[in-house]
């Protein structure tokens, strides 16, 4: 993979400008961080890069042929489906025992066969996160991933995190500069910048 290189992204909705000029590079193998207050345009930026969302102007080279793979702020989880499930549907390759392992690391072994609706969020989200990093990927997209897992929950799952994605391209958006050095953020953007 090359890195990404992002030069005068513009974006406007209803004449309103969320992103102006924004240029950056995702280096291959590291963790970007990003970091904006809300409404600064982190979401948008990163609907643009999935292909979610067209850009009104700029250009964005190297993602052509990429795999990619998000934790959206929201869960999104198949409700009906318990957690090893919901992970396989984006891998089917996956066995039951790899699957169950990786959610016994995130704290997670105890909910195997509960369906998602009956997780508690913090329970949800770790499966999302995990949804994400098992999946075949060359880019990880993560929207504010860690947010509404207590301390101790957040620090195993943002260790577990930085082990999974090690040497792959990650954006990583939050609020908190604490997130970024946990999972070893090499470059640090600023849509304020």
């Amino acid at each position: 993979m090359e890195d990404i290189v992002i030069r005068n992204l513009c974006k406007s909705f209803d004449g309103k400008p969320v992103l102006r000029d924004f240029s950056a590079v995702l280096p291959a193998g590291q963790v970007t961080g990003l970091m904006a207050p809300s409404g600064a345009g982190k979401t948008t930026l990163l609907r643009i890069l999935m292909g979610l969302e067209r850009p009104d102007s700029g250009t964005i080279d190297g993602l052509a042929g990429l795999r990619l793979s998000t934790v959206f702020q929201e869960d999104r989880l198949c409700d009906n489906l318990d957690p090893s499930a919901n992970i396989r549907l984006i891998n089917p390759s996956l066995g039951q025992s790899e699957t169950e392992k990786a959610l016994a690391a995130v704290g997670l072994a105890g909910c195997l066969r509960q369906p998602a609706q009956e997780l508690s969020g913090g329970m949800r989200r770790r499966v999302a996160i995990l949804r994400a990093l098992l999946a075949e990927y060359d880019l990880l997209f993560l929207d504010e991933p860690f947010k509404g897992l207590d301390r101790e929950t957040k620090e195993t799952v943002m260790a577990d995190t930085r082990r999974r994605c090690a040497g792959r391209a990650v954006l990583l958006v939050t609020h908190d500069a604490a997130e970024l050095d946990a999972m070893g953020a090499v470059v640090r953007l600023d849509l304020n910048t």
